[in-house]
């Protein structure tokens, strides 16, 4: 379990120069488990890492290529940019409110180390979140969530470097530009920071007193059948840890990057116009007004479950998720499926889906 990191100052008089790993296998550092090569990798463990590459005098100038975990990432050709992959350690509490605990991480912790460093804590909030794949440093760029929590209802700052500058900054959860799987982070024109900065560490803002989050459906049932009214924080962590497994498939051993698919949000005009055909469809109206639609749902009712395109499939558990069949899917196989299913769904209810992952 991760904790606070140890010192990673230099030595005086000992030079720092960075390592420059070249044509390094991306294969392990993608959960879809696709093959493609990196022509040159710099392993970002520390913020002035992101310095040095800036300084840097060939590598200041060249195009570059954030790497957190590798869970959001369909890759389907070798990458030419620079490849920072950022590896920064450490959890710790930063400040203690009386409405809320801040709590600082390292972007290279591993998401669901830090849910549960939280609990084991005592500092609730993120459980609804666990078993989310990725890393801290990409749980804002997505804009992660899971039954009812996003990360914007919990962060309060993004310490980020310019890939430019070489500066911080410390950017509050206002000016991140948060929505539904989507950030400031996923943009890069005017305005948007994709591809100009690396997150490096995130603040938390876990509420006091702690209030749990049950309106999922899925949540609703576990309380049912446990007749547990009032759960606490570490049965909902076990609850979404027995749910997610029970629908999702392990990266470690089938390669996939989770949902491929956001669901769809539409005016209620238009889930009307849509259950009129399709009476079943699952849906969940929103608070301001709007519904969001189950792409799995959609994707299932056009007969995709279990469908491949050569060792790309549809999980015949969940129709939401991609997978690596047999772990030798090459990236244009898992495009070509996602675009299939696209026409598909379009071609039955007049919705488009958008993909999650990001296609490199």
């Amino acid at each position: 379990m991760p904790s606070e990191s140890p010192s990673n100052a230099v030595p005086a008089g000992v030079p720092i120069s960075l390592r420059i790993e070249e044509d390094v296998n991306l294969r392990p550092y993608n959960t879809f488990g696709l093959p493609a090569v990196a022509r040159r990798l710099v392993r970002i463990r520390e913020a002035a890492d992101v310095r040095r590459v800036v300084d840097h005098p060939e590598l200041g100038r060249a195009p570059k290529f954030v790497l957190g975990g590798g869970s959001n990432l369909v890759l389907t050709k070798d990458v030419e940019a620079v490849v920072l992959k950022v590896e920064i350690p450490g959890i710790r509490l930063l400040e203690t409110r009386d409405d809320a605990w801040i709590v600082e991480a390292g972007a290279g912790v591993v998401w669901h180390d830090l849910v549960c460093w939280t609990l084991e804590q005592g500092f609730p909030g993120l459980e609804n979140m666990a078993l989310i794949p990725g890393t801290v440093g990409a749980s804002p760029v997505q804009n992660v969530g899971a039954y009812g929590i996003e990360v914007k209802d919990r962060l309060e700052a993004v310490e980020a470097m310019d890939l430019v500058t070489g500066r911080p900054a410390l950017l509050p959860a206002e000016v991140c530009r948060f929505g539904y799987r989507d950030s400031v982070f996923k943009h890069s024109g005017f305005g948007g920071l994709a591809g100009k900065s690396v997150i490096t560490r995130v603040r938390f803002r876990l509420p006091r007193p702690w209030q749990p989050v049950l309106g999922y459906l899925e949540i609703e049932r576990k309380m049912a059948e446990t007749g547990v009214t009032h759960p606490t924080p570490r049965q909902i962590f076990d609850w979404v840890c027995a749910i997610r497994r029970a629908k999702l498939p392990d990266p470690a051993v089938i390669g996939n990057a989770g949902s491929f698919f956001k669901n769809p949000v539409v005016t209620a005009e238009q889930c009307r116009d849509i259950i009129g055909r399709d009476p079943g469809i699952v849906h969940y109206p929103m608070p301001d007004g709007s519904v969001k639609l189950a792409a799995g749902w959609m994707i299932d009712a056009c007969g995709w479950k279990g469908k491949a395109v050569g060792g790309a499939a549809v999980y015949d558990k969940q129709a939401l998720v991609l997978v690596n069949k047999g772990g030798e899917a090459r990236g244009a196989e898992v495009v070509t499926l996602a675009r299939a299913i696209q026409e598909s769904v379009y071609g039955r209810f007049g919705i488009r889906l958008e993909p999650e992952p990001v296609v490199v």
